[in-house]
């Protein structure tokens, strides 16, 4: 991995850019996807999937009889490390639902503001070579929370036609209410727009590929709302002396396993402890399972050292990463000083993967910078806030001159009309 020393601050927009290759190919085949779901619907997926992910399907929709037997073909610890990271997501998100506001801001002005759950919510849950059916607990578990009546499922399946066990056994203990067998931009264009037999969403959830990511863009200029812009995962550790080089680099290679374009990034205060990470690197690698791709993420990753704590906390938050692991002196207090993060992990025992599955918080975050100005999914993710506003006579009047004069400010005599009339009839 590529070693930088003390960077110049006027660098670090350069050092942190996220080397993402154009994707203006994928854009043209996104549209054209998108536009076959569109016109043709079913036949559009059945006959994408065959061509992209060479699976023959007849239909999309998995039928419940599959879903029950999925429960038999898991084991009985899974089941149980389900139940518990179900229970630890559901408990950290309910404490997220606020009861709304009701106030009076001024006498006989009342205004309220309530949370309404987003009606149908469609989630992607990404399959290929990794199953993510931890995807299936941190979107399918808020939305339940959040009171949504109605959850739809999109996931691929594998070669021979069929969705991962551990996918339907999650989305059946979550409370899906369909699953059906479609992936990539297609799945993503039937949600936003409706097939015969995927129902047409108002939001969309969940990370994926480039050609996911670009289809929620695309989808979302003008027909269905989306959690959040993503891109490739991204994981950043700090680490001072109190680190060890060993987690520090499983933690990197956890990230690093995710996929080819996926970026661990190691910023510390010493030399000495970044050699020794690529040590431990090397050694961890090579007992990997998923090596190939841990190897291929890694020739992106970096790491700096820079001399001066500050620096540190000062390059994390123009990095911005998607999970961002503190192991230093004082973690708390270094924690408090970030402003841009995805999701932040404490001290030498929080591995970014309890995060990633059973610790209660969501994974499904904010990468490539977008941690700027966009939060993690949670359950205000699945809420709208509708506002809600009530005036007696005596409320108008006393906030009446007030609008009228800002109304007459902007030249919209209409607006100054509608509590002039009001006002005048009163009187009389």
């Amino acid at each position: 991995m590529k070693v930088i020393v003390n960077p110049e601050r006027r660098d670090w927009n350069a050092i942190t850019r996220r080397a993402l290759p154009d994707d203006g190919v994928i854009g043209e085949r996104v549209e054209k996807i998108i536009s076959r779901v569109r016109k043709d619907g079913d036949k559009a997926l059945l006959s994408l999937a065959q061509e992209i992910d060479g699976v023959a399907l007849t239909r999309v929709d998995v039928g419940r009889d599959q879903i029950e037997a999925a429960a038999n073909q898991i084991s009985d610890d899974l089941k149980k490390a389900i139940a518990i990271s179900v229970a630890n997501v559901r408990k950290f998100h309910a404490a997220q639902l606020g009861s709304g506001v009701d106030i009076e801001t001024m006498p006989g002005v009342r205004c309220v503001q309530k949370n309404v759950p987003v009606q149908r919510v469609g989630l992607y849950v990404p399959g290929g070579s990794a199953p993510l059916f931890s995807t299936v607990i941190m979107l399918a578990v808020p939305a339940k929370v959040a009171g949504c009546p109605e959850i739809v499922l999109c996931t691929p399946p594998d070669k021979s036609g069929r969705v991962a066990p551990e996918i339907l056994y999650a989305a059946s203990v979550c409370g899906v209410d369909k699953v059906f067998m479609s992936g990539g931009a297609q799945a993503v264009a039937a949600m936003a727009y409706g097939t015969e037999s995927i129902p047409k969403v108002d939001k969309i959830f969940g990370p994926g590929n480039r050609y996911v990511t670009k289809a929620k863009q695309l989808v979302s200029l003008s027909e269905v709302a989306i959690d959040m812009p993503a891109g490739p995962s991204e994981v950043m550790v700090m680490a001072d002396s109190t680190a060890v080089p060993e987690f520090v680099a499983a933690d990197m290679l956890s990230q690093a396993e995710h996929g080819r374009d996926s970026q661990s990034v190691l910023v510390t205060d010493s030399r000495s402890f970044a050699e020794r990470t690529i040590r431990e690197i090397e050694s961890q690698l090579a007992v990997l399972s998923r090596s190939g791709f841990a190897s291929d993420s890694l020739e992106h990753g970096f790491i700096v050292v820079m001399d001066e704590r500050q620096d540190m906390i000062d390059f994390a938050n123009v990095y911005a990463a998607e999970h961002l692991i503190i192991s230093m002196e004082n973690a708390w207090d270094v924690a408090g000083q970030i402003t841009a993060a995805g999701s932040i992990f404490l001290g030498n025992y929080s591995p970014e993967s309890a995060g990633d599955y059973a610790s209660g918080t969501n994974h499904t975050l904010p990468t490539s910078g977008w941690a700027r100005a966009f939060s993690g999914v949670n359950v205000d993710s699945f809420l709208k806030k509708i506002t809600i506003q009530e005036l007696t006579l005596d409320g108008l009047r006393g906030i009446g001159q007030t609008v009228m004069d800002m109304a007459s400010a902007e030249g919209l005599d209409g607006h100054r009309n509608a509590v002039k009339i009001r006002l005048e009839k009163a009187v009389r």
